[in-house]
């Protein structure tokens, strides 16, 4: 009976005086409502004094913490909401619970402050198309803020920007009327392009002797091929300028011979 009076007795005092740390936390102990320097407890079983000490355990793993839907003024006065997920841990476990009463709620706070104040500096071009930057420009932000808590942000990520459904439409017709500018502008290219070519080329049939009657009989080869029944052919001026003085030689000639048989 001893014995199992002494047991019983060890067991109580083990889980009286016992408190299990996981490897992902750290336990912070207050003496007496005083924090020591040895008052940090590493992964394990640790011994904790019921009435002189207290211990609260910090999870030392990466959070991620959803930021909800914020109303924004951008600063060109577009409203809008946006939302974010932060990435954080902490890294002090000591401070955590000194420096700031509650820091999960302080660190989500402080994010959505600092999210309206960033979005609401930059213009609405900015937002959509650099995301980025100002995400990262919240994290420098935010980091900063919550290093002496003994927090570390590791990432902020911008999810969702929502727009107003008119200013939506707005968009949509800015970005139509973009692409057609740049049609209009690349067909204009394309046709300078087209016309200098064009130029080269009659340049080059202009200078060589028979070039101009070759391109004709290829483009006569081609006609061959289609099976049109209609077909337009352009004669060349200098076609018609050959058959003119084939006719005069042959007028100077006629002439010739009639003069001759007179004599």
């Amino acid at each position: 009976m001893e014995i199992l009076s002494i047991v019983a007795v060890v067991v109580l005092l083990l889980v009286v005086f016992l408190r299990e740390v996981k490897q992902y936390e750290r336990g912070v102990v207050l003496t007496m409502g005083r924090f020591h320097a040895n008052g940090l407890r590493m992964p394990g079983w640790r011994i904790v004094v019921p009435i002189f000490q207290s211990m609260e355990k910090v999870d030392l793993r990466v959070k991620a913490v959803d930021v909800p839907d914020q109303k924004v003024i951008t600063r060109d006065n577009v409203s809008a909401s946006i939302n974010a997920v932060i990435y954080y841990r902490v890294s002090n476990a000591a401070r955590a619970i000194l420096e700031v009463e509650n820091f999960r709620f302080a660190v989500s706070q402080l994010a959505q402050t600092t999210m309206r104040n960033i979005v609401g500096g930059a213009d609405l071009d900015e937002v959509l198309a650099e995301r980025d930057k100002l995400s990262e420009r919240i994290q420098q932000i935010i980091d900063a803020e919550t290093d002496a808590w003994g927090i570390k942000v590791e990432n902020v990520e911008l999810k969702d920007f929502f727009l107003p459904e008119d200013m939506e439409r707005t968009i949509a017709k800015q970005a139509e009327a973009e692409r057609e500018r740049r049609a209009v502008i690349i067909k204009a290219e394309g046709e300078v392009v087209a016309a200098e070519n064009m130029a080269k080329a009659a340049s080059i049939l202009s200078s060589a002797n028979g070039a101009l009657h070759l391109r004709t009989l290829q483009s006569l080869n081609d006609l061959s091929s289609d099976q049109s029944n209609t077909v337009v052919f352009a004669t060349p001026i200098e076609v018609l300028r050959a058959f003119e003085g084939m006719k005069e030689w042959m007028q100077a000639s006629t002439a010739e011979k009639l003069s001759n048989m007179n004599k």
